[in-house]
């Protein structure tokens, strides 16, 4: 019997780092590896974050890939730091 192989090897999904924007205005960032189903989730309101729930509906303003989950953690760490202003022209310039 072949041995299973390891999660490391299993594990070749694309993740993205997105951002939201959400009823009130404001930017939410997370990470994922299914935007579509993510943004869904976002708009139930039962999977979604507990930030989001109450700030629905909320659109998909812009997202980018990483290799790996630590690189999009990583990422989004970096991104809720930067000034709305930055985001706001990441967004524009991602349009």
């Amino acid at each position: 019997m072949p041995a299973t192989p390891s999660r490391k090897h299993a594990t070749t999904s694309v993740w993205y780092v997105y951002l939201l924007r959400c009823a009130d205005g404001t930017l939410y960032t997370g990470v994922t590896t299914d935007l579509g189903r993510r943004v869904v989730e976002h708009n139930a309101g039962q999977m979604g974050a507990k930030y989001t729930r109450a700030r629905r509906p909320v659109t998909l303003v812009y997202w980018e890939s990483a290799a790996s989950r630590t690189e999009a953690t990583r990422r989004e760490a970096a991104l809720r730091v930067l000034p709305r202003g930055v985001k706001e022209t990441l967004i524009h310039l991602h349009a």
